[in-house]
Formats: C-alpha cells, structure tokens, sequence
C-alpha cells in the first residue's frame, strides 16, 4: 500500500501577484474580476502534484483528466526553477525527467516549497 507525502496545488496569488492585484482591480471597477478569480482559482485547484513513498503523479482536470506518473526508481533528473520573484515567494517550476524517455514527464508551475518537494522524491528514490 502506498503512502502519500505530500499533494499540492499551485498557488495562486504567489505565483503572479500582479495578475492576481489586477483581477482584484476589476473587481472594484467591472465586476470580471470575479470570474477571471474564479475560472484560475478552478484551475489552480484542479491541478495536484501528489508525492508517495513509491511515485510522484500529475492530475490535470476537472471535467477531462490527465494524469502522469513518475515511479521514484526511474527518476534520473529533478530540475527546480526560480526566478527572483519566485525565490521570494518560496515557488518555483519542478520538471522531472525519468530514465525511459529523454524529456521532461512532469512540469508544473507555481508550486510552494519546491525544494521541499525535491527533498521528499529524494528521499524516496534513494
């Protein structure tokens, strides 16, 4: 049985905090901001980065799903992105590339903790 270690989400006002002010904006002025808020925040929660002790997986989707999963063993390369602004708000981009294919399996944005993230599928695949 596997166990999960972590499952997160993108964040949102952290990884564009100047979108996020501008939705706030038309709010005040238009009223779309709601909507703009609502659809990335749907969005946002229908995006999961789950680790467990045997794999990492990606679920995209809320009416149609996709799903990728990297089993730790086959891991061979975690690649963490920052910008300045990322580094700042502790986000950043994980891309994970494993021993079958050449290319990056799994990327997402705007995660919290990356490093942290690293350090659990570290922990695992070794």
């Amino acid at each position: 049985m596997e166990v999960e270690s972590c499952r997160v989400h993108p964040s949102m006002w952290r990884s564009n905090p100047l979108l996020f002010i501008l939705y706030l904006c038309l709010i005040l002025l238009f009223g779309v901001g709601i909507l703009l808020l609502l659809i990335w925040w749907i969005k946002s929660q229908n995006t999961t980065l789950i680790v467990t002790d045997k794999r990492t997986i990606l679920q995209q989707g809320l009416l149609s799903r996709y799903t990728n999963e990297v089993m730790h063993v086959h891991i061979r390369n975690i690649q963490i992105q920052q910008n300045m602004m990322e580094r700042l708000f502790n986000i950043g981009t994980i891309k994970i590339a494993s021993a079958g294919t050449g290319d990056i399996e799994i990327s997402i944005s705007g995660i919290p903790a990356p490093n942290r993230i690293k350090a659990t599928i570290d922990h695992y695949r070794l």
